[in-house]
């Protein structure tokens, strides 16, 4: 299928869609995009629908290529050139993990990643104490990466559970 486009005289754009929708494989869909000799955005929209991970041979990204993109591969947040915070929360609402290639964190994002995993607070750059409180809410081990355990993050994570007491850091006088 991926060598029919050289061969199309007069491509449109639903004729290179069909092409790019038939295709599952990285490879593929990167040689069906090298025989496309309009790229539309609604091309490229395809093709990262397929596999999110073609996202890191399109040259023009706009941000609605790059949310297909982290919609079907979280992964895919790492060939994010210009990376949005709506781009960034989609990614980590689809997974957790997607905050490791978050480059600019912000609060909402790290939020979001906590909730869903309080492990992933010790990859949170800035761990405000909204952050580290919504971790140890989640579960009160998260004690253990708060860099700067404040009394109120100590006690929710002691309400949580009295063994949190073993991951309270001594305070250096």
């Amino acid at each position: 299928m991926e060598k029919v486009l050289q061969y199309v005289k007069k491509q449109t754009e639903n004729i290179c869609i069909e092409a790019v929708r038939g295709s599952f494989e990285e490879l593929e869909i990167k040689e069906i995009l090298s025989y496309v000799k309009i790229p539309t955005e609604r091309i490229f929209v395809e093709a990262v629908k397929q596999n999110g991970k073609i996202l890191k041979y399109v040259e023009n990204q706009t941000e609605l290529i790059c949310l297909e993109a982290v919609r079907e591969n979280y992964n895919a947040l790492a060939y994010v050139k210009e990376q949005t915070e709506k781009i960034c929360l989609e990614a980590v609402n689809q997974s957790y993990e997607a905050l490791k290639y978050v480059k600019e964190q912000t609060e909402e994002v790290c939020l979001k990643a906590v909730k869903q995993d309080y492990r992933m607070l010790k990859y949170v750059n800035n761990q405000t104490e909204k952050i580290c409180l919504e971790a140890v809410k989640q579960n009160y081990r998260a004690l253990e990466f708060v860099d700067n355990q404040t009394e109120k993050v100590c006690l929710e994570a002691v309400k949580q559970n009295r063994k949190a007491l073993q991951y309270v850091k001594q305070k250096q006088s």
